[in-house]
Parts: C-alpha cells; structure tokens; sequence
C-alpha cells in the first residue's frame, strides 16, 4: 500500500515551510500566487488526497455568487437559499461569508481574504471562472448550476418546465411561449427542455419565434423586454407565455397591462421559482416552487459529505393561483 503523501513531504520538495504548505491547500492569505501555484502543483505530482481538507475540517464556508445575479431581480431568489445555508452553518459551528465575483477579478485574491476552508458557488458561472475556483484545491459543491465532476444539487428544473407547460396546454392553450434571458444556465437550459418535452408529448409544434430568448446586454431587463415586444407584434402571437424566472413573468404581467391584455381570459402567464412578490401580484402569479432554503440546507449537507461528485436532484411543484389560472 502507498505511503500517504505528508504536508512536510511538500514542503521539502519545494523548499517551504509546513506552515506556508498548509495555508496553499487551505487557500489561506500570506502567500504569492506563484508559490501557491508551485505548492499545489507538487501536491497534485505527488498523489496528495486533497480529500483530507473536507469535512470534519470545515469550519468557515464562503458563498460565492456571481456578480450579475448579485442585483435586485436576482435576489429574491437567492437570498433564502443563502438563509437556509447561514440556518444550517449556525447550527453546526460554522461561520459563513459571502462574496460576489464576475470575470477579471483577482479571483484567487478576493476568496483567500475570507480564509475559507470549503465553497458553495451559487447560480451561473462561466467555466473560465469555475476552473479557476477549482485551482484553489477547496472543497467545492455548486447550487442552481452543474459542471462535470463537480458535486452539485439543483431543484428538477426539467420536470418543472413540464410542469409549467402541461398546466397551460390542460388550460386549452394552443401558442404557448417560452421565454428567457439566455439558454447558457444550465437551470434555464432545463426548463426549456421541460417546456419542449410538454409540447412534444401533446403533438404541439410551436414556430421557433414563440421560444423567445432575449439578446445577451448588460440590462437584461430591458432586453427581455424585446424579446416580449416582438412575439406580442407577431401575426399571431401567443396566448401563453412560460417564463423562466418569476422576475420575468411579473415582467410579463406588467407589459400586458399596458397593452391592455386580460390575465388570464387573453393570454395565461406561468413564471417559475415562487419568489414571495408572487403571491402579492395582481393577478397573483401560477408559478413552480421552489424550496429555496432547503436547496441551501442540501448544498451545505453535500459539502460536509464524503460522497463521490454527484447530482442530488429536489422535486419542485405547481402552484396554481385562481385569478391567474386560464378559466
């Protein structure tokens, strides 16, 4: 059997202390770049279980969200998945932190400032940006997003486009919409498939302008507004929209009242996520629920686990509001 590889063994092959070892695969603060870099580089010739750094070890965890979800639109629904983590940290000695961080940021710099021992990425992130968090040699689980060989856990974002759109088709709905603000989330890239599984599955061929999928710029807002704009002027437009996000369906509801569209006796709207405002809308929103904090609770329970990299999966469900179900 193999000798397992010691911290003292890496420090002696790149002539370093022990000490200045362990702060490179703790991604701890007080070293150069290049030096973490050489360390950890040694670490991974010489067989060392990086597996070692998880667990019973974790005693301060980072949240990490990228910086466009770090806006007003976003946060209704990644502020309870980020209480249901603090719940759980809490209630096992743990301190948790937060960050946001986008392309061109000092990556590695930003998250040795908060000496964490494990990360939670929450949401999209480019691949570029995720292999340089994999670099850092932290334990790591993704939420709301899937990468390969990473442990993640997401609600069942295909079954619940399903869902979505099976609602309006049972409604009588014949033109029936998906939009979105881009088809790169892996979360969006689900519905969508769920949304065309329900069509596929009811002998419905939509034309490819009813999946509306806004330019990528800086003011999503306002690009899905023109993706809204142009199927509501199309020669027959929908009589449904399946939004992606409830953001966007609150949107869509907005946008009809203005054009003085009845919800929903001229066109039924289903959003997805049931963020609180929801409830409160006029008409109040038919939207899927997701247990936001419990998609913290299992992201935390992931990462403290000594599993393989897998994919925990949460149901999600309808939730059928009576003004805004088609009559």
């Amino acid at each position: 059997m193999a000798k397992a590889v010691r911290i003292r063994d890496i420090a002696a092959a790149c002539g370093v202390s022990p000490g200045a070892v362990s702060r490179a695969l703790k991604g701890q603060p007080g070293l150069r770049e290049e030096t973490r870099l050489r360390i950890i580089a040694a670490a991974e010739q010489q067989g060392y279980d990086f597996g070692r750094l998880r667990s019973d070890k974790i005693k301060r965890v980072l949240f990490l969200l990228h910086r466009q979800h770090n806006i007003r639109r976003a946060m209704p629904f990644y502020s309870p998945l980020f209480l249901g983590i603090e719940s759980s940290c809490r209630d096992r000695g743990i301190a948790l932190s937060f960050l946001s961080i986008g392309p061109g940021d000092a990556v590695a710099d930003q998250v040795m400032l908060h000496q964490p021992d494990a990360l939670i990425c929450a949401g999209f992130f480019e691949p570029e940006l995720l292999a340089l968090l994999e670099q850092l040699k932290l334990p790591m689980v993704l939420t709301d997003l899937w990468a390969p060989a990473l442990p993640c856990v997401n609600p069942d974002n295909l079954q619940g486009g399903y869902l979505a759109t099976r609602h309006l088709i049972e409604q009588g709905r014949s033109r029936i919409a998906f939009l979105a603000s881009t088809l790169a989330h892996y979360s969006i890239h689900q519905r969508e498939k769920g949304y065309r599984k329900a069509l596929y599955e009811a002998k419905l061929l939509m034309p490819p302008e009813y999946e509306a999928i806004a330019l990528p710029q800086l003011d999503t807002e306002h690009s899905l507004l023109q993706a809204l704009n142009e199927l509501f002027t199309l020669p027959e437009p929908p009589d449904a929209i399946f939004a992606y996000n409830d953001a966007t369906a609150l949107l869509v509801l907005q946008c009809c009242a203005q054009r003085r569209l009845r919800v929903p006796e001229d066109i039924a709207v289903v959003g997805f996520d049931d963020i609180e405002t929801a409830a409160w809308s006029q008409p109040p929103l038919t939207t899927v629920a997701v247990d936001k904090e419990r998609l913290g609770r299992e992201a935390l329970n992931l990462l403290l686990s000594n599993e393989p990299p897998s994919m925990r999966l949460l149901p999600v469900e309808l939730v059928i509001r009576e003004s805004s179900a088609c009559r």
